[in-house]
């Protein structure tokens, strides 16, 4: 199968995800839920971390321990690399 060039969206889950943390922010599953209708928010996060090597932070909150993601303040934003479906936002973040 021959791949197009816009074989990935921007609408994903997974940009969601990386233009949320690019922003500076703090996101949660129900953050995802409510924004970007989707529920792996955990699964895209670690997969940020391991195979393109995301600084991503956590921090559980209150007795359900809800987690928190996020970047670290002063993470270098050109040095990230990119998933196909949020490679856009690399030339954002340049």
């Amino acid at each position: 199968m021959k791949k197009s060039a816009g074989w990935y969206s921007n609408p994903t889950q997974v940009y969601w995800t990386c233009a949320a943390l690019l922003e500076g922010r703090e996101i949660t599953h129900r953050d995802e839920i409510g924004e970007a209708k989707g529920w792996r928010l955990a699964a895209i996060c670690n997969r940020l971390q391991k195979r393109f090597g995301w600084p991503i932070q956590v921090r559980y909150v209150g007795p359900e321990n809800l987690a928190h993601y996020s970047l670290p303040e002063g993470t270098d934003r050109q040095a990230l690399r990119f998933p196909p479906s949020a490679a856009k936002l690399a030339e954002v973040a340049a």
